[in-house]
């Protein structure tokens, strides 16, 4: 990979011996050994034994620049822990571990062995949009997703698309909060967590970095990142890159193909002002891997026909006709746009403004026939047609943050501004001979079904225009040399929703407001520079998702008003940051009014997204993580949590109260385990990992839980030096689930009992990948 720019060293000029022995005390310093300059520096002075310096005139100084070489295998833990001083609990990923995993990867394979959390993916490399994160219990829709200070999360319905976000070669950071989100962060529904990524920043000189891998199931993928390195004298660099990844399906027919752009163009100036413009583009065309219920896995496993979509059309047929894989084809594009800056107004006045555009379109279809769909009757009701349910967002806001430094207390004012306009649709559209739809995005009426007056046939609409205003304070207070920390913060925030549907066959206008006032105090204390105790309370509060607005589903299946969920959540922690190693442990407690439970329902053959009142909740557990600093270039990590969660009300049913108090929430295992080794020596490398995930409940009845399941990956490869133009050629192979374990990897469909048919992910199978890779 390319060196990461490094901060020039100035010298003032001396004698040739000087010179020379300083040269070569730095070289020996940064790890090139006597006699060598930095690789990658192109500005770097020859040694003065080679070339003897011209002695300076008289009044002039001559500078001596010195860069650095690409430093490795030196991060705790193999890069899955840093040292943190965060009054709450916190996991961030660095470099060496991202570095190792495979190019495809996402961020939440980044995070999964982080304490707490539980990735529910559908397939191995990383390419399904069908993947889903729990982190303490709490599900994907309960996490907040925020890329340098710009929120990610679906307008609609708060999940996150880590494929979408960008591309692995391209972070810098991925951090995990486990308890609750910053008091700056622009999100509303935060009460599991807040999942931060930060691009790398380009690099000082021109140059960049491509890689290719190929692999299991004929996945194959290439990456171009090109950097402008510093434009002329403007201070202003950049990066644009490209990816393409295509891979068929693991299980079941069907492939995927990816495109995606990533951009950070930087400026920085004077002391801490720095402006970034940041891109995103992605376009992809996804395949669908059916969840499946427990009695069909158990009966037929992965290759059972009950589990996967008809690799050829039969309209005669359902299991070939509705059933058909490219009925199913799942067509996205997105495009995200922000401007992070900071500035420096005044000594110890810093302000930070992140504007932010995003748009979004996404179909997700299935296989009907217009009889299922209510659309004919007669002859014409055995006619199989694509139901699709398109979503289109547009979005756009700013968060702007006052920070002021006053003596020992850092002032914080803010104002949060977001504006959203999501629409959906359920059109229809007949397919040809062979299966096919025309047109898989839907995005021409003339190729959807039309009624007599020729007007799109629509099952079911929602067009939702939202408004976020929260403002907040805070005052972070340093007591005894800075030992003692106090944070005290409060949000307002203030949603106003209105739109309109015709899901029911008729035009409804509905509108909802509320303010939900959000205090949270925060405590560290330093006891020694090796040991730290914080304490934290956080409040959180999350609204349901657009649909609800017009009567959201409740555990029974029926359609009722959903209230606002509200929790406070506690940590109290302790943190070790010692010679050898480092490690936290976490003690926390949370409280759910209204717990909101995201669900699957299907709607004439489409998957929708939706939500479900769970009553109250208690969950109470503890996290604990633990790395080593590299020791003769190997580096373990520890990870795990127990968790108890409970459902603290009985919960209404098509049948009266059903008697839930007491029972375990559903999708929280618990306990979890991971483990990693790494091995970094410059050019050899190695990380094996193995995490573990415990029994789950899938309904909440408690009458049916998924199975525990253990998975393991690795990944081995070689660092070569500098050749030519190339920097620092790499090898490497990825082999995920490297034991081939056949297992449900979540909850796709929680529901009140089992005779309900809760249904679940089936993880990934064994796949193998190549990458070549090389900065230039």
């Amino acid at each position: 990979m390319p060196r990461p720019p490094c901060r020039p060293v100035v010298f003032p000029a001396a004698s040739a011996g000087r010179l020379n022995v300083l040269t070569v005390a730095l070289s020996t310093l940064i790890g090139l050994g006597p006699g060598m300059a930095a690789a990658d520096d192109t500005t770097a002075t020859t040694p003065a034994a080679t070339k003897p310096p011209r002695p300076p005139a008289t009044g002039k100084v001559e500078r001596l620049t010195v860069t650095s070489q690409r430093v490795v295998g030196t991060e705790p833990g193999g890069g899955l822990i840093r040292v943190e001083d965060a009054a709450k609990s916190v996991s961030t990923i660095g470099t060496d571990f991202m570095r190792k995993q495979a190019p495809s990867a996402t961020a939440f394979d980044m995070v999964s062995l982080l304490p707490g959390a539980n990735v529910s993916s559908s397939d191995p490399l990383g390419f399904s949009p069908q993947t889903n994160i729990s982190v303490r219990g709490l599900g994907g829709d309960s996490l907040g997703y925020v890329l340098e200070g710009m929120p990610l999360n679906d307008i609609a319905y708060y999940n996150g698309y880590p494929g979408q976000f960008a591309d692995t070669e391209n972070y810098q950071s991925v951090s995990l909060a486990q308890g609750s989100a910053d008091l700056d962060s622009p999100v509303l529904n935060a009460a599991g967590g807040l999942m931060s990524m930060t691009f790398r920043d380009p690099s000082m000189r021109a140059g960049g970095y491509a890689d290719v891998s190929y692999g299991s199931y004929n996945t194959n993928r290439q990456f171009l990142r090109l950097e402008t390195g510093q434009i002329g004298h403007t201070g202003l660099r950049g990066f644009v890159s490209y990816s393409h990844g295509y891979t068929d399906n693991w299980r079941g027919p069907g492939h995927d193909e990816r495109q995606h752009i990533d951009f950070k163009f930087l400026r920085e100036w004077g002391q801490g002002n720095r402006v970034s413009l940041i891109g995103t583009w992605n376009t992809m065309v996804a395949s669908y891997y059916p969840p499946v219920d427990k009695t069909d896995w158990q009966a037929q496993g992965v290759h059972g026909a009950a589990n996967n979509l008809a690799a050829t059309y039969n309209p005669n047929n359902a299991a070939g006709g509705t059933d058909y894989w490219a009925l199913y084809r799942q067509p996205e594009r997105i495009a995200y746009l922000a401007a992070p800056a900071r500035f420096m107004l005044a000594r110890g006045l810093h302000l930070k403004v992140t504007p932010y555009a995003q748009w979004s379109y996404g179909n997700d279809p299935g296989g009907t026939t217009l009889g299922d769909a209510g659309l004919a009757g007669g002859a014409d009701a055995a006619t199989v047609v694509r139901s699709n349910w398109t979503q289109t967002s547009y979005r756009s806001g700013f968060n702007a943050t006052l920070d002021w430094q006053l003596g020992n207390h850092d002032l914080v004012f803010g104002y949060w501004y977001d504006y959203s306009d999501d629409s959906e649709h359920q059109p229809f559209t007949a397919v040809n001979a062979q299966g096919y739809a025309p047109d898989i995005w839907v995005d021409r009426i003339s190729r959807t079904l039309l009624d007599a007056s020729g007007q799109q046939v629509d099952a079911g609409s929602y067009h939702m225009i939202s408004q976020t205003n929260a403002l907040y304070i805070g005052d972070r207070m340093h007591f005894l040399h800075k030992k003692l920390m106090v944070d005290v913060g409060f949000k307002e925030v203030m949603l106003d929703r209105t739109g309109t549907t015709t899901s029911g066959g008729v035009q409804t206008a509905a509108g909802s407001n509320s303010a939900t006032p959000l205090p949270r105090i925060a405590i560290r204390y330093q006891i020694t520079p090796r040991h730290m105790v914080f304490f934290n309370t956080t409040t959180n509060f999350r609204t349901p998702d657009e649909s609800a607005l017009f009567g959201g589903v409740t555990a029974s299946g029926t359609t009722t008003q959903l209230k606002n969920e509200y929790s406070v959540s506690e940590e109290l922690g302790y943190r070790y940051n010692g010679d050898l190693i480092v490690g936290s442990l976490t003690l926390f407690n949370y409280n759910f009014t209204n717990r909101e439970i995201q669900t699957l329902l299907n709607v004439n053959g489409a998957q929708v997204d939706s939500t479900i009142n769970g009553g109250g909740q208690t969950s109470r557990g503890v996290d604990v993580e633990i790395g080593l600093r590299p020791w003769h270039h190997f580096a373990p990590y520890l990870s795990g949590e127990y968790l108890h969660a409970t459902i603290d009300s009985d919960i209404p049913s098509a049948t009266g109260m059903l008697a839930t108090r007491g029972k375990m929430a559903v999708e929280s295992p618990t306990l979890q385990a991971s483990a990693g080794l790494s091995y970094d020596d410059g050019h050899f490398f190695g990380l094996a990992s193995v995490h573990y995930t415990g029994r789950q409940y899938s309904t909440f009845m408690n009458d049916e839980r998924m199975p525990d399941h253990t998975t393991g990956n690795l990944a081995i490869g070689y660092r070569m030096d500098d050749h030519a133009f190339f920097s620092h050629p790499e090898f490497r192979m990825n082999f995920i689930n490297i034991t081939n374990q056949h297992y449900l990897s979540g909850v796709a469909t929680p529901t009140l009992t089992k005779a309900d048919g809760p249904q679940y992910y089936v993880g990934g199978g064994l796949a193998v990948l190549f990458t070549a890779a090389t900065g230039f």
